[in-house]
C-alpha cells in the first residue's frame, strides 16, 4: 500500500487498493484520499442513502450520492 497525503484529513496514510470508480472521479479519490477517510465515508454512505431513502437504480439519485460523496470527501463535508 502506497502512502499519499490526504486532501481531506491533511495527513500521509495509506492509499485505498484501487480506484473505487472506474471514471475520472474514482481516479481522484485514489490519487488524493487515504484509506482512513474512504472508510470513514463508506460508514457515512450508509447513512446518506438510508436518510435521503436513495434507490440507487435511479439515476437521480446515483447523482445525489456522488455529489454527497465529493462534498464528504473533498469539501467541507457539512452536507454529508
Amino acid at each position: 500500500m502506497s502512502e499519499i497525503s490526504c486532501v481531506r484529513c491533511g495527513k500521509t496514510g495509506g492509499q485505498i487498493a484501487a480506484p473505487p470508480f472506474p471514471t475520472p472521479f474514482g481516479q481522484r479519490i485514489y490519487d488524493s484520499i487515504c484509506q482512513d477517510c474512504w472508510t470513514l465515508w463508506l460508514r457515512q454512505q450508509t447513512q446518506v442513502i438510508n436518510h435521503y431513502a436513495l434507490d440507487l437504480r435511479n439515476p437521480e439519485a446515483r447523482k445525489q450520492l456522488m455529489q454527497q460523496t465529493e462534498a464528504f470527501l473533498f469539501g467541507d463535508g457539512s452536507q454529508a
